[in-house]
């Protein structure tokens, strides 16, 4: 009786969001129903077929709550009929609110058999939402022992399945007790804790409980399952647990949502294909929904469609209550930063954490107050939605490569606002990178490389590096652009973590991380080896590319200024396979960019020589005579390129430009010695070939010999003015001009 009058209110009541509220016939056209028009309006066939399906429904409806007696599925035409409709129904377009409350007695009262049952729970799936009073109904059903254990087991995997789209959680939560009973049973337990560990509050932490779980984990071992319950039990109450869990995240619950995730799928595209109705009642948000309600699911969750015209009515009854008592405050309330601010430490947050990736007061939060359960909540969903989703490690995900690129640009943009990585992003990158093919959802995956928290070189080496190896030296030259490019910002969050927690040693990642300065100091080094030798051999299969050559050079550029830009005493010089490519390269930019870098390396050096003389060395680190070696000879052939034309005589790097002067003879290129010089050097010579229009605009000869004595000062003031500061620092800081009459005789001056 209730039901029908809870059917009744809703056909009746209009709602306050919605100007007209939908009945089961508009649930079932996907539109709006207009009762004084409907009679009226011609009815095309497809309208027809839909009230034809909303009778059967109806129909099956009423059969399974008028059953009484146990009913076999064998030589029952009606039951199969009814059952099919269902089905068919179910799986195609969802189910409407006021059917789960039948279906579920249906199932749960035992007056069925196990057959029907089990064909039941797996056709339940909802076409919006579900109500919660029809789950409290159901559970209360489990009381009786009516149904069989299997059936049982059934159900809570449903339920954990369905968790996102229950409107309402109070009443759950208030049978906390009553789920947690149910941990005595070894087949039930593992379904239990997940969902116990998607219902479990600070107050729901007891030390009856704890005890209880502690015998269970004496008595099975060290369960995944019981190991999540215990972990979040100690972040709400360390006190209370005490013992040693381990801290590598894992995947604690297997997935409850098998025979329920393709038809959820279903419905929701094929919903929101139909009727831009669905766009709004679909878990209660204003905005299309992906195939995975866990990540797009916004935080009107509990708020649903059907409960919308007591909204505004609710938050008046509730108003007063929220802000006077020392309660939580539940994050559907939160609208403002002042709220936040208000209500910083009564928060609530959603069972499911997936709505707080697109919410960014819930990420201020985040950020602000180092809660743990948040972050424990956070990774155990992210890294088995992850797991779960992944397009190239699960086949049958391969159809839904768009959503997933979403979803971990959501992930993305979440760890740049929270200005760091995820583990269990990172877990899931380590897993998957070796199957990956490098081209699917390939710019997100770099991005997500990127933001990878610091680690052992071992690790990352047999799980990071490994694996991009093979994809780096295999793909295109785009490809190779893009993993220098994230390796790049990889170590700037790395040495921009280490500059904010310098000082910072009771923040908790500095425990969790357990990284000391030597050790960040050999991880930071091992990973700009690598990237130089990748780089090497990157430049050869590609023929010192100019593209390929600029991201590499701006990886440097973070590199040469680490000592005095990040505080951290490290400086490694490129290897000559990156650094003579770039001297010589074809392209202003690429030199232009050298000099620069040249320059900052040169600046730190002697900052660190400084430093070392007066006794203050940076955190009690001193560089290797061989850095200021390698450095020497790099600006040995630089200026003897660029400015006094002695490379080919005073290079003295075994992989560098020396060559006697016989074998330069056999060149038969006229002024050899010069034509790497600032006018020569085919980088430069398009500025010199400007200058000279400008100087002699008569001169059609192009004499490149004429720019000397004064006119090669000009010439360096034209290249200055051209944007070139880079080889403009280089200059001024590491060559003596002697004589600005002659520049044959400048002189270089080495650190």
């Amino acid at each position: 009786m209730q039901r029908r009058q809870n059917s009744e209110t809703l056909k009746k009541t209009p709602q306050i969001h919605h100007k007209n509220q939908t009945d089961l016939s508009a649930w079932r056209k996907g539109r709006r129903t207009d009762p004084g028009k409907s009679v009226q309006s011609h009815q095309s066939p497809n309208d027809q077929e839909n009230d034809s399906e909303q009778d059967s429904l109806k129909e099956a409806l009423s059969y399974f709550e008028q059953v009484q007696d146990r009913v076999s599925l064998k030589k029952n035409n009606v039951l199969q009929k009814h059952l099919t409709t269902v089905e068919s129904i179910a799986l195609q377009r969802g189910l409407p609110p006021e059917g789960f409350d039948v279906l579920l007695k249906g199932a749960l009262s035992g007056k069925l058999a196990d057959t029907v049952n089990t064909r039941l729970l797996k056709s339940l799936v909802p076409a919006s939402v579900i109500p919660e009073t029809s789950v409290v109904s159901a559970v209360s059903w489990l009381c009786v022992s009516k149904c069989s254990d299997n059936i049982q087991l059934l159900f809570l995997r449903w339920l954990i399945t369905m968790f996102d789209f229950i409107d309402h959680k109070e009443e759950l939560h208030a049978l906390y007790g009553f789920f947690f009973s149910f941990l005595q049973d070894e087949k039930m337990c593992p379904y239990v804790c997940h969902l116990l560990y998607l219902l479990t509050r600070k107050e729901s932490v007891k030390p009856f409980r704890i005890r209880r779980l502690l015998d269970l984990q004496v008595k099975m071992g060290m369960q995944p399952h019981l190991q999540a319950l215990l972990s979040l039990y100690k972040l709400f109450c360390p006190e209370l647990v005490t013992i040693t869990l381990p801290g590598k995240m894992k995947t604690y619950f297997k997935n409850s949502e098998g025979p329920w995730k393709a038809a959820i799928n279903t419905v929701r595209r094929r919903n929101q294909a139909n009727s831009p109705v669905f766009q709004t009642l679909f878990l209660g948000t204003a905005q299309p929904q992906s195939r995975k309600r866990k990540w797009n699911a916004q935080l009107m969750i509990p708020t649903t469609s059907t409960n919308r015209n007591n909204l505004e009515e609710d938050r008046e009854k509730n108003c007063v209550k929220l802000y006077s008592r020392d309660e939580s405050f539940p994050v559907e309330q939160l609208q403002t930063f002042s709220q936040l601010l208000q209500n910083i430490h009564r928060l609530e947050f959603p069972s499911q954490m997936g709505s707080v990736l697109t919410n960014p007061l819930l990420l201020h939060y985040m950020n602000c107050i180092k809660d743990e359960s948040v972050y424990l909540r956070l990774y155990y969903w992210m890294g088995q939605t992850l797991q779960e989703e992944c397009t190239w490690c699960v086949a049958d995900n391969s159809q839904y490569e768009e959503e997933f690129k979403d979803f971990l640009e959501t992930v993305y943009k979440t760890e740049c606002f929270l200005q760091e990585g995820f583990s269990s992003c990172e877990e899931f990158l380590y897993k998957s990178l070796p199957l990956w093919d490098g081209v699917c959802c390939r710019s997100q995956v770099l991005r997500l490389v990127s933001w990878i928290p610091l680690g052992t070189f071992s690790e990352m080496k047999s799980h990071l590096y490994d694996p991009l190896v093979q994809l780096f030296f295999t793909s295109s030259l785009y490809f190779k652009c893009s993993v220098i490019e994230s390796l790049k910002e990889l170590l700037q969050n790395w040495l921009n973590w280490h500059v904010i927690h310098l000082d910072s040693e009771s923040d908790s990642q500095v425990h969790s991380l357990n990284t000391t300065l030597s050790g960040l100091v050999n991880t930071v080094a091992e990973l700009i080896h690598f990237v130089g030798r990748i780089s090497t051999v990157a430049l050869r299969l590609e023929n010192n590319h100019i593209f390929l050559l600029y991201f590499i050079l701006d990886f440097y550029e973070t590199v040469c200024d680490i000592y005095l830009r990040y505080n951290l005493p490290l400086l490694i010089m490129p290897p000559a396979g990156v650094f003579y490519p770039a001297l010589l390269s074809m392209d202003s930019v690429n030199l232009n960019q050298l000099c620069y870098i040249m320059y900052r390396y040169r600046t730190n050096l002697v900052a660190a020589k400084e430093n070392d003389l007066s006794k203050k060395q940076m955190l009690q680190f001193k560089f290797s005579s061989q850095t200021y070696q390698e450095y020497n000879q790099y600006l040995i052939a630089m200026v003897g390129c660029l400015w006094t034309s002695s490379a080919f005589q005073k290079d003295t790097h075994p992989q560098g430009l020396r060559m006697d002067d016989e074998l330069l003879k056999k060149t038969a290129v006229k002024e050899v010695k010069t034509s790497f010089n600032i006018v020569n050097h085919p980088a430069m010579m398009g500025y010199a070939v400007r200058f000279l229009q400008q100087a002699w605009p008569d001169d059609t000869t192009f004499n490149f010999s004429l720019i000397k004595g004064r006119k090669w000062d000009w010439y360096l003031e034209y290249l200055y003015s051209q944007g070139l500061e880079g080889l403009k620092v280089f200059i001024e800081s590491s060559i003596n001009r002697v004589s600005q009459a002659s520049h044959s005789k400048a002189e270089n001056v080495q650190v």
